[in-house]
């Protein structure tokens, strides 16, 4: 059985849906085992698995230590679907809707903004998942005056619909719009994305701290990217 201590919901079922824990009779995954003074959600084998449902920095620390003699798989989740699921403070249920928000892939980059630097290291690998999921708000008066006081209480799993793997910097270079440009401006590429500037910024920062991207040029006041690869 799965340890949760006080994870959400969210992360406890993803350890559990990602976690192989029999195959012909023999234990193959082990679940929060200690490692050189960190808690590992799943080690199989040599390989260690994290699963990170919240902001990187919260990870960076823990990367830097173990990446330099194990190899880690960095596993995250993002909403392809999501419904906000209103409750009283008490958790009685009021309302359900989903939301008009729809996460793709490329949204992993406001997380590696934080961690470029780690991205490059030969141990790392990062799994993103597509989820659906149920976001669980309550009225308790204590969340952010942005849901005019409503917490967020948790978040649940109801289905993974895809996986995607990257071994290398060089694999989110796919994640880029195919109808991007070269070379482009953020302004190209949040176009491309939606109009979403301060993403398209933190995709240009990260891929350049990889040494993926390099500034060309500029059109008018705004810098270009080319790829290097």
């Amino acid at each position: 059985m799965i340890n949760t201590y006080s994870e959400s919901s969210l992360h406890a079922a993803l350890k559990e849906w990602y976690g192989r824990t029999e195959w012909n009779g023999r234990t193959l995954d082990q679940f929060e085992q200690p490692v050189d003074g960190s808690i590992i959600d799943i080690v199989r084998g040599d390989l260690l698995i994290e699963i990170q449902t919240g902001n990187f920095s919260a990870i960076k620390a823990k990367l830097t230590k173990l990446l330099p003699s194990h190899p880690v798989q960095l596993v995250y989740p993002i909403a392809q679907e999501k419904w906000i699921v209103r409750e009283t403070a008490v958790g009685r249920p009021i309302s359900r809707r989903k939301s008009p928000k729809q996460g793709q892939l490329h949204d992993v980059f406001a997380e590696l903004v934080r961690i470029p630097h780690l991205l490059p290291h030969p141990n790392l690998t990062l799994e993103l998942l597509l989820t659906q999921q149920e976001e669980i708000w309550r009225d308790d008066g204590k969340g952010s005056w942005r849901r005019k006081g409503w917490s967020i209480y948790d978040r649940r799993l109801l289905q993974v619909l895809h996986s995607a793997t990257f071994a290398a910097p060089a694999d989110l270079l796919t994640l880029l719009p195919a109808n991007l440009p070269n070379p482009f401006t953020n302004r190209e590429l949040a176009a491309a994305m939606n109009g979403r500037m301060r993403l398209a910024q933190q995709i240009t920062y990260t891929l350049r701290r990889c040494e993926l991207l390099t500034i060309s040029g500029k059109q008018g006041k705004a810098y270009c990217f080319e790829r290097l690869q």
